[in-house]
């Protein structure tokens, strides 16, 4: 099994590297493989880029909407990991060569100044940890072709994210409804996503709570500085080549991911 996992990491990472997207690699797991594989395989991978220099800044959360889990058969998020050369400036050109099938989503991304380090954590922890919140949006990219992912395939694959775009509006937690707050996305003044705060498990915070245990529990805790992108807060849309995404969060102001022709 090791051997196996091994091999698979080696083709997602290789498909990330000249973009073109396998096979689902859940066809390659044996019957009884676990979301522990998967997630071993992620690890590879990340191993993998810290040692060619990769930077990590923090984690990504996944699989926060309640239908997309039902859709899915899991009771439960996911998460990936964000490295500093994800990141793109608000409105500069992300390069869609580098992509493969990308998708972008709205989200509320949270920066935080003190450790998680508790096998358990409170809604105060997280608030207590947590420096200031921005309107985030993250370009998800399967390395599976066409989209066609199990729970297995997403974990393996990084939680199939690729990139992520924070705004500039720094706001504190007080200032903000997390549950109740709108967020809308346009692209040429068209709406093509709307959603609310509460769409993400019924509150950010649950998801970043989530994410703070396990990130324990699999030996790669919170550090202040890291950045948490908490999940969609409404459907994601495929990206067009030359296209700008601009998300309005109510409370966070905008941030928007334009991508090259």
């Amino acid at each position: 099994m090791q051997t196996r996992l091994e091999n698979i990491a080696q083709a997602l990472f290789e498909a990330e590297n000249i973009c073109s997207a396998i096979a689902p690699i859940c066809t390659q797991l044996a019957n009884d493989a676990s979301v522990d594989d998967a997630y071993a395989i992620q690890e590879m991978n990340t191993q993998r880029a810290l040692q060619n220099g990769r930077r990590l800044v923090g984690r990504k959360i996944g699989l926060t909407s309640l239908v997309v889990q039902k859709q899915l058969g899991v009771d439960s998020p996911d998460f990936g990991m964000l490295f500093a050369d994800m990141a793109y400036g608000d409105g500069a050109a992300i390069p869609v060569g580098l992509l493969i099938q990308p998708k972008v989503e709205a989200e509320i991304a949270l920066v935080l100044k003190g450790d998680l380090t508790q096998e358990k954590h409170s809604y105060a922890d997280i608030i207590s940890a947590t420096d200031y919140a921005l309107a985030a949006i993250e370009v998800v990219d399967s390395r599976i072709e066409n989209w066609k992912i199990s729970l297995l395939d997403t974990v393996a694959d990084n939680a199939s994210s690729a990139a992520f775009v924070l705004g500039q509006n720094k706001v504190q937690l007080t200032d903000i409804d997390l549950v109740n707050c709108l967020m809308q996305m346009t692209c040429s003044g068209e709406v093509v996503s709307q959603g609310v705060g509460k769409a993400c498990l019924d509150n950010p915070l649950n998801a970043a709570v989530w994410l703070a245990d396990e990130m324990v529990r699999r030996g790669r805790p919170l550090k202040a500085g890291d950045i948490v992108l908490t999940g969609a807060l409404g459907p994601m849309v495929a990206v067009q080549a030359g296209a700008a995404y601009q998300v309005e969060i109510e409370g966070l102001g905008s941030v928007t991911a334009a991508f090259s022709a």
